[in-house]
């Protein structure tokens, strides 16, 4: 995942970095109560990155763990603090994984070269 620098994203740029299509953010937004990016006049949508990292929080309850709608809304609202410790050492056992298979490869391409 990319990581967040700036103060404001627009919906296209949400979208492309977390891999959801718009009409899903647009979703969620009824469904989250706690998700509400702000609009300009014209009605364009600009997230936070706290909206951002809600917005990971539901895409790993749903995607990830594979709950519906409505339970994933219950869970988010009856532990939010739990839940993004839970994904937080999820993804960092996933990087580990990653490094760890990046020294695989590496080792195994010095013993084919022997």
């Amino acid at each position: 995942m990319d990581s967040i620098e700036k103060k404001r994203y627009r919906i296209s740029e949400v979208q492309e970095m977390l891999e959801i299509p718009a009409s899903t953010l647009r979703f969620w937004e009824q469904k989250f109560p706690d998700l509400k990016p702000s609009r300009t006049r014209g009605g364009t949508r600009f997230y936070t990155p706290a909206d951002i990292e809600k917005i990971r929080l539901i895409q790993y309850l749903i995607k990830e763990r594979g709950l519906k709608i409505e339970a994933a809304v219950e869970q988010y609202r009856a532990n939010p603090s739990g839940i993004s410790r839970r994904h937080d050492a999820i993804e960092r056992l996933r990087e580990v994984r990653e490094k760890l298979n990046q020294l695989l490869k590496t080792l195994n391409s010095l013993r084919a070269g022997r």
